[in-house]
């Protein structure tokens, strides 16, 4: 990307108002955002440093559903324990 990289500075307003970040904020912007939201901007002057940690993304792991006749064996048996119990309250 163009502009970077961009050198560290322990406080990061300066940072933030100088013009490599704002050119590779732009640049970030018109390849990663503009594509899905074309009407989307950077407001410059409330621009505030942060970091996201995207953990669904980075932890995540799929497990797929149990079989249908799994599920609907144990429907049946909670069925059966609930009117088991609905029998024994009404008498």
């Amino acid at each position: 990307m163009e502009g970077l990289p961009i050198p560290w500075i322990a406080d990061p307003m300066p940072r933030i108002e100088s013009e490599p970040y704002r050119r590779s904020v732009d640049i970030y912007t018109d390849a990663e955002v503009l594509p899905w939201v074309p009407d989307a901007w950077v407001d410059h002057p409330k621009t505030k440093l942060g970091y996201e940690i995207p953990f669904t993304r980075e932890f995540y792991v799929y497990q797929p559903p149990r079989p249908l006749t799994e599920i609907n064996a144990e429907i049946e048996q909670l069925e059966a324990e609930i009117l088991e119990l609905l029998r024994e309250v009404s008498g």
